[in-house]
């Protein structure tokens, strides 16, 4: 693109934020005179990290409304988080699910306070290498925590980028020194934002809202919006398990699992495959099908009432 095109487009960008853009989210105005009273004595850099290891698979209402400030009660600094017991840590996640990024946050606040002093660091070569904290997290914490002058590419803008330029297959590298060429450098944490807000309230995945985009004049790919990018398969790995619901005294048997399925987290116990014996004198309650991050898993559910209490398992009412 041209300089005055861009500049055009930039000038577009933020006027569209100014009148629509989500503003008022919490993580966008730590700090700032219009900080959450809740929020009021959580550092920036750390509010920034949580919310985007949130929200990188879980959407934003979900985020705001159920887990954003429940967590940062329990957890309101780096150090209280490396020294979370990590059974606690994982109740205070469930129900985001992808539990590694728990545990990453964990690893990498333990990195923090051996390296960093307890804070989270500034430059973005060792933001990207804490444990959990990819390309573009470590952009956007050094973005809209420190304020640096530095473009990012996730999923909302790898679609937007890749419509407005008419790419099919784009390569991130690509995205991302596409992302560099338009960057604001007068306001690169309005600039990101809005490009954000753009993927993830105008240029969605289906049914784009194109007559009302910003970004409308300056599109390659307006009127082929489905094209750009491909769509990318899920892959998914099948899993039979047989499920077992132990009873004892009115309490149910409950197991910490160390597959990597659900791992560390507890459930009733399970097997991969049906183990001969073990299913004797067991009764089928029924089967169903669930898909649970990047597994399909088939499902079939025992009960079975034990006349004595098993030491390998924790019951509860």
């Amino acid at each position: 693109m041209q300089k005055q095109m861009i500049q055009n487009l930039q000038d577009k960008l933020l006027l569209w934020y100014d009148k629509n853009g989500r503003k008022n989210l919490p993580w966008r105005n730590l700090e700032s005179k219009d900080c959450d009273e809740r929020l009021k004595d959580i550092d920036r850099a750390y509010g920034v990290y949580i919310s985007e290891i949130m929200l990188q698979q879980t959407q934003v209402k979900s985020v705001l409304e159920k887990f954003y400030f429940p967590f940062l009660q329990k957890f309101p600094t780096l150090q209280s988080l490396a020294k979370a017991n990590e059974d606690e840590l994982l109740k205070a996640w469930q129900g985001l699910g992808y539990y590694t990024r728990a545990r990453n946050l964990k690893k990498a606040a333990l990195e923090c306070v051996d390296k960093f002093e307890g804070k989270l660091p500034k430059k973005l070569d060792e933001l990207k290498n804490l444990s959990g904290i990819g390309t573009y997290t470590a952009g956007a914490i050094a973005c809209f925590a420190y304020d640096q002058k530095v473009s990012f590419v996730d999923g909302n803008i790898r679609r937007v980028l890749s419509r407005l330029f008419a790419l099919e297959n784009p390569k991130m590298s690509e995205l991302e020194r596409k992302a560099k060429e338009l960057l604001n450098l007068a306001d690169a944490f309005n600039h990101n934002q809005a490009l954000l807000d753009i993927g993830a309230l105008i240029c969605v995945s289906k049914n784009a809202k194109c007559g009302i985009c910003p970004l409308y004049d300056f599109c390659q790919g307006k009127f082929n919006t489905e094209l750009y990018p491909g769509i990318k398969k899920t892959s998914y790995e099948n899993a039979n398990l047989s499920l077992f619901v132990f009873e004892w005294d009115k309490k149910f048997a409950i197991q910490k699992s160390q597959d990597k399925l659900y791992k560390g987290m507890y459930n009733f116990p399970f097997f991969k495959k049906e183990e001969g014996e073990i299913f004797k004198n067991m009764k089928l309650l029924g089967e169903f099908k669930h898909h649970y991050t990047k597994y399909k898993l088939n499902i079939k559910v025992y009960h079975q009432i034990l006349k004595e209490e098993n030491k390998n398992y924790q019951f509860k009412s």
